[in-house]
C-alpha cells in the first residue's frame, strides 16, 4: 500500500521561468539513468524479493523514496515553464531575440502534449521505457546495476548543476546530489555483505561446469602490454590473474555447409 503525503521531501521551486532547464531536467526524470528508471528497478526489486527481509524492506523505502524524487523534478519543470512564451511565436522570434533564443531550446512537447508539465520522456523526447529497468532475482547482480545505476545518475544530476545559476534548482539538485551519495554507499555496502555470503562472482557455485583453463586469464588483444600491469595479481574472488601475450584459438576455422535451394544463396564464383 502507499499513501502520498502532499509535501516534498525537499523544496523545488525555481527562482524564475526557465524552459531550456526544463527541457534539462527531464534527462533525470524520463532518461535511461533518470529517477524514473531508479524508482520502477527498486520496486519491482522489492515485490520479487524472496530472500532476506531486511533487504526486500530497504529495496523497497529507496524505491518508495525515488518516487518522491519522481514528483519533485516533476514539479521543478511545471515551474520551470510558467509563463513561457508559447503564443504567437513568430511574432516573439521577430520582436525579442532573447525570447527567440529560450523557444529554440525549449522542448515543444511541454506546450503541445503536456501543457507546460513534465513529461515522462528524456530530455530529447524519448518515451520512457520499461527496457532502462532490472529485476533478475539475484540480490547480489541487481545491487550492483543499482550502484551503476546511482553512479550515473549523480553524474548527470553534477553536470546539470553546473549549467544553471538559478538558486532554488541549485538547491534541489543539491539535495539529489546528497541523496545519491547515500544511496550509492548502501547499495555498495549491500554488495559487499553479499559477496561475502555468495562469492564474488554472480551466480556462484558455477565452476564445475565452466572453463576453468580461462576463467582468470587476460587476452591481450591490442597492440603493446599497456593493460598488463592491471591484471597482474589476485581476483576479487580470491585466484591469480594471468595475462596472456597473445589470443588463443581454441576451434578450428568454421564452414558452413550450403543453404538449401530455397534459399536462393549466391552462388561460389570460384567453382
Amino acid at each position: 500500500m502507499f499513501i502520498h503525503k502532499k509535501e516534498l521531501q525537499f523544496q523545488s521551486k525555481p527562482d524564475r521561468p526557465d524552459p531550456v532547464m526544463a527541457r534539462k531536467l527531464q534527462e533525470i526524470l524520463g532518461g535511461q539513468w533518470g529517477e524514473m528508471s531508479v524508482m520502477n528497478m527498486y520496486l519491482f526489486q522489492g515485490w520479487n524479493a524472496r530472500g532476506d527481509q531486511r533487504y526486500k524492506d530497504l529495496v523497497l523505502d529507496i524505491g518508495t523514496e525515488e518516487i518522491g524524487h519522481v514528483e519533485m523534478i516533476a514539479t521543478m519543470i511545471a515551474r520551470l515553464l510558467d509563463d513561457a512564451p508559447v503564443n504567437h511565436k513568430e511574432a516573439a522570434y521577430e520582436s525579442d531575440p532573447a525570447i527567440a533564443a529560450v523557444m529554440g531550446g525549449m522542448d515543444p512537447q511541454h506546450a503541445i502534449v503536456a501543457g507546460l508539465g513534465a513529461t515522462p520522456r528524456d530530455s530529447n523526447g524519448v518515451p520512457w521505457s520499461g527496457a532502462y529497468i532490472t529485476a533478475s532475482g539475484n540480490l547480489l547482480a541487481d545491487v550492483r546495476l543499482n550502484l551503476t545505476a546511482e553512479s550515473q545518475g549523480r553524474l548527470q544530476v553534477s553536470r546539470l548543476y553546473h549549467m544553471t545559476d538559478d538558486k532554488g534548482v541549485k538547491d534541489m539538485l543539491a539535495f539529489l546530489l546528497a541523496r545519491d551519495t547515500y544511496h550509492q554507499n548502501i547499495w555498495a555496502k549491500i554488495a559487499k555483505d553479499l559477496e561475502e555470503k555468495n562469492g564474488f562472482v554472480v551466480p556462484a557455485n558455477m565452476g564445475e561446469f565452466e572453463v576453468t583453463d580461462v576463467n582468470h586469464i587476460h587476452y591481450n588483444f591490442s597492440e603493446g602490454d599497456d593493460s598488463k600491469s592491471v591484471v597482474e595479481g589476485i581476483a576479487p574472488d580470491g585466484e591469480p590473474f594471468e595475462y596472456g601475450d597473445k589470443p588463443v584459438a581454441f576451434a578450428e576455422k568454421p564452414i558452413l555447409n550450403p543453404g538449401p535451394p530455397n534459399m536462393h544463396a549466391t552462388k561460389d564464383a570460384t567453382k
